[in-house]
């Protein structure tokens, strides 16, 4: 979750990633359907997808009817047409199929399913429901027969009443007494006869009727027997008898089967090429707007981290070493990067999968999907017992990171100290300790997520034997098909692989959970020294600094290391502080520009406190040269315009020549375009202070504060470097730390600290007076001529 907040700001593309994996997972989760369709439908059903045949022949077609409702019969008569078609030479009655409205092929195959199956198992020896068909198709011949009797006797009867009426009329015609009387006679035999093949005629036809009139009954029952015989090969068979008597019938009518099989096996495996092509592209553009966001992402992060460690004050850089700053904004940033990537790409489209998978599995109907609960669970408790083992150690590994940049940093930056007291073994054990603990920890990471992939295997190889063992059985009773097993085996693998895709992913999301952790750390963490709500930044500051009974403590410490500090810097002077080591002159000088904030008493600028002026507006009209110079990499032009981008090249040259870098500036061929590597280290610690002390004076500041700026420096230079500031720099305020005193001989007003307080201040000779602690500094430093108490003495 700490990874997905910072997702919120791209939810236009978490959205469409998510739809372009639907697509894709939809994609491949109807790959393993379509392979089950060329296996079943297009290899072991000739390409065939239900029995309804597009033509047919009519005595086929009677043949089947012979087992199908009146309903039925009235449907199937509604959706085929007669037609003719010639077989061998010869006329041939045949209906072809004309759907009607609302009519599909499906619904006309759940029809002929079953009468298909009766009529060839009637044909088959010792098949189910073999007797029950046998029976109808006897007792329709049976009905046949004997109504082709009925007809020839009501035929016959027919015939002996017409005998009869001829001889009648002959008898009615005839002369002769005697002639009359014989043909009466023959016309009443001949009636006699025809009544009684009449009475034979009806009795059968009655016969007929009521034995018609039971059939569909018989067939019901019949119907039912048989699917009652099948019992649990179901529809499957049903299915698969029909496409074959519709195959066959096929044949029968001379079309080309093979090619009906071959075109069915084309267009699938086109669905299944442009389905894969689909799945690429939507995978490829994922991937890419994973790349752009993760990306976008992480620039984010390092720009807000750093914008966030220049807010910082010493407060904070203490919490947070450099080196664990560079790592938090490289490293874990790089780590946070990769698990947005994967989040996107596998953890996202993991579960679309497993879900998909299932739903796939229980539409399939085999009744193996306790074997993918089975398979789910396996994994589960394999990822979930690596991810507790390894949890800790991931936490551990960032911080592990940290201690070899460190070291690294320390041992790069005290090279020359380390050769100088020959302690390169000494480094090579501690850079060797801290980099075999991150060694042991990678390798114990590394070692428990690689046993995943042979156990995962395993796993998944024991489930397909699984699937085919039982599916095998299945198979065997006719429950299930080869197509549906392959679909099957496929689902579950997909099922699988997804949790194991997310259990591959557990080696990166741990690692860059931790990085979230330690990044979220650095940008949640408040500065103590912020800006004013309403700060007082337009007034015409002058630079008169004024501490007013100013303490200061850190934050980690027990007692004040400043007390009571009261002294004015007025503009046009020049203040001193002068102390021994530990007095706090540094300290009371990174209070004026709020590299700390007082914790008690105030400090002002013209009147106004300084936590009440924005940073930039303070930092502004100050001039600050560190004790340390630092210079960055670029060249010298860049460095004294560092403080402000409008500065001209008048000014710069300026504050050179006040600097006295002029001289070495000029020495080379390249000037002010000579490169400065990181750090200054391709110039002397003296050139390194003056390009220092140039770079404050070119932005004209109301304030110039120098923090024992001067150490560096040979006496000729400090000397000439002095003279040049009283000459050039007018109406500024000059706060000076100094452990020279030659420094501040002509300081205004010198301060002398003690153990965080002021002891005295005044002028050198007031001081040479009045202070003790002046005079003990000053006699350590310079010779009694210097100090102008040689005849004193």
């Amino acid at each position: 979750m700490k990874i997905f907040k910072y997702l919120g700001k791209y939810w236009y593309a978490v959205i469409a990633v998510l739809v372009l994996l639907v697509v894709q997972a939809n994609s491949d989760l109807s790959l393993p359907n379509l392979t089950s369709d060329i296996v079943d439908i297009g290899i072991q059903q000739g390409g065939l997808e239900n029995s309804t045949p597009e033509k047919i022949r009519k005595s086929t077609l009677q043949g089947i009817e012979m087992f199908m409702t009146e309903d039925e019969k009235k449907t199937i008569e509604d959706n085929y047409k007669e037609a003719t078609q010639k077989i061998d030479g010869e006329k041939v009655d045949i209906y072809k199929l004309d759907l009607q409205e609302g009519m599909t092929k499906e619904k006309l195959a759940k029809i002929f399913d079953l009468p298909m199956m009766m009529l060839a198992s009637s044909q088959a020896k010792d098949s189910k429901g073999a007797s029950e068909a046998k029976t109808i198709i006897n007792d329709y011949k049976t009905i046949g027969t004997d109504a082709e009797k009925a007809q020839k006797l009501g035929a016959e009867a027919k015939a002996l009443g017409e005998q009869a009426q001829a001889a009648g009329e002959a008898a009615a015609s005839a002369t002769d007494v005697a002639t009359a009387a014989a043909k009466a006679s023959e016309a009443q035999s001949l009636a006699a006869q025809a009544q009684e093949k009449g009475a034979e005629a009806q009795t059968l036809a009655d016969s007929l009727q009521a034995r018609t009139d039971a059939m569909p009954a018989k067939v019901e029952a019949a119907r039912k027997k048989t699917e009652d015989n099948l019992g649990d090969l179901g529809a499957n068979s049903l299915r698969t008898v029909g496409i074959q008597l519709t195959l066959a019938e096929y044949k029968a009518l001379n079309m080309d089967t093979q090619q009906i099989q071959t075109d069915y096996i084309i267009k699938t495996g086109s669905k299944m090429i442009l389905l894969t092509l689909i799945s690429a592209v939507a995978a490829i553009i994922v991937g890419l707007i994973a790349s752009i966001v993760a990306a976008s992402v992480g620039r984010n992060l390092r720009v807000g981290q750093y914008e966030k460690t220049l807010q910082f004050s010493n407060t904070e850089m203490e919490k947070f070493s450099p080196a664990s700053l560079i790592t938090r904004n490289t490293n874990d940033i790089q780590q946070m990067q990769m698990g947005i990537v994967m989040i996107m790409r596998i953890v996202l489209y993991a579960p679309i999968l497993g879900i998909g998978g299932i739903y796939q599995v229980y539409r399939t109907g085999t009744g193996m999907g306790w074997i993918v609960g089975v398979a789910v669970g396996a994994v589960l408790i394999l990822v979930l017992t690596l991810l507790a083992t390894t949890m800790p150690k991931f936490k551990a590994l960032q911080n592990l990171v940290d201690r070899v940049n460190l070291v690294s940093r320390e041992i790069i930056t005290g090279l020359p100290v380390i050769r100088a007291f020959s302690r390169e073994k000494f480094e090579e054990k501690r850079f060797d300790r801290a980099n075999s603990d991150l060694m042991k920890t990678q390798l114990f990471v590394n070692r428990a997520m690689s046993i995943m992939m042979p156990v995962m295997m395993l796993l998944m190889n024991g489930i397909s034997v699984l699937i085919v063992w039982v599916g095998g059985h299945n198979m065997d009773t006719g429950q299930l098909q080869v197509g549906d097993m392959m679909a099957f085996i496929t689902y579950t693998m997909q099922i699988v692989m997804a949790f194991m895709m997310l259990s591959m992913v557990s080696i990166i999301l741990p690692r860059a959970n931790v990085a979230a952790g330690r990044v979220e750390e650095v940008l949640e963490t408040v500065p103590t020294i912020e800006d004013p709500k309403q700060p007082k930044d337009d007034k015409q500051f002058n630079g008169e600094v004024k501490f007013e009974a100013v303490q200061f403590r850190y934050g980690d410490a027990d007692e004040d290391v400043l007390h009571h500090i009261n002294f004015v810097a007025k503009p046009g002077q020049t203040t001193a502080l002068i102390g021994s080591t530990g007095s706090g002159k540094s300290t009371i000088i990174n209070l004026i520009p709020r590299l700390f904030d007082v914790t008690g008493g105030r400090i002002t600028i013209d009147g106004v406190d300084v936590r009440e002026m924005s940073l930039h507006k303070l930092h502004e009209i100050i001039g600050f040269v560190p004790q340390k110079g630092v210079l960055f990499s670029g060249d010298i032009a860049s460095n004294i315009k560092f403080g402000d981008a409008d500065i001209s090249d008048e000014q710069m040259k300026k504050a050179a020549q006040i600097a006295q870098a002029e001289e070495f500036i000029d020495s080379n061929e390249k000037g002010y375009s000579r490169e400065i590597s990181q750090g200054g280290t391709n110039v002397s610690g003296g050139q390194k202070q003056r390009l220092s002390i140039a770079r404050a004076l070119a932005k004209n500041p109301k304030i110039l504060i120098f923090d024992d700026s001067f150490s560096a420096l040979d006496n000729k230079t400090d000397v000439a470097l002095r003279k040049a500031l009283s000459e050039n720099i007018k109406d500024v305020t000059q706060i000076i730390v100094a452990q020279k005193i030659s420094t501040i001989l002509h300081a205004d007003n010198i301060i002398v600290l003690n153990e965080g307080r002021i002891v005295d201040q005044g002028t050198h000779e007031e001081l040479m007076e009045s202070s003790q602690v002046y005079q003990e500094i000053a006699q350590s430093q310079l010779s009694n001529a210097e100090l102008g108490i040689e005849e004193a003495e």
